[in-house]
């Protein structure tokens, strides 16, 4: 004998397909809030490491940076020692050639020539005298030409008259030969040793 079922049976399938729907829905939403959180907590742990890379960087940038400034504070020290030895070195090599100018001005003097002025600037001599004639100062400046340290006498000045008495004014000036370059080589290795030191 057939059976008949008298249960509403549509109404218990819907009520089957809600509450299925309704836990597939909440599986879904709760995998989404999981792999939500696993990429939050990944993507935060990635930061948190590239903050702790950017922090050890400018850690190492700010010691770079010191040691920067050490090594150009060196640079300029070592800058200045040169430019004192190159100092010295001059002063030592000129040493004996004031001297020795000295005693070929003193040399190259003819009669009835008198300096009241020696300067020097560099290289260049400016004598400032005074001479009984004109061809005086040419002796002169013939001497200087043909001394071992002064060269190419050149007249600037030359003055006669009422204002400079008997005799002439004059201004003239002389180049000093080159005679310290044999020190070069001294002065170099110098500086060679203080690079060396400096590095």
């Amino acid at each position: 004998m057939p059976s008949i079922n008298l249960l509403p049976w549509r109404q218990a399938l819907r009520q089957r397909r809600q509450k299925e729907f309704f836990i597939g829905m909440a599986a879904a939403i709760a995998v989404a809030a999981l792999v939500t959180l696993l990429a939050h907590l990944t993507v935060s742990s990635m930061i948190d490491s590239q903050k702790r890379r950017n922090e050890l960087l400018q850690t190492e940038i700010a010691e770079l940076d010191k040691a920067i400034e050490q090594i150009v504070a060196l640079e300029e020290q070592k800058d200045r020692m040169i430019a004192r030895m190159e100092v010295i070195d001059t002063l030592q090599s000129s040493r004996p050639e004031v001297v020795k100018l000295f005693d070929q001005v003193v040399a190259t003097l003819p009669e009835g020539v008198y300096l009241t002025s020696v300067k020097q600037s560099g290289r260049k001599i400016e004598f400032v005298g005074v001479a009984q004639s004109s061809t005086r100062v040419s002796a002169f400046m013939r001497n200087l030409d043909a001394s071992e340290t002064l060269s190419a006498p050149e007249l600037k000045v030359i003055q006669t008259g009422k204002d400079t008495g008997p005799g002439a004014e004059f201004t003239l000036f002389a180049q000093m030969r080159a005679g310290a370059d044999a020190d070069q080589p001294t002065r170099e290795k110098r500086k060679t040793v203080v690079s060396e030191i400096g590095r």
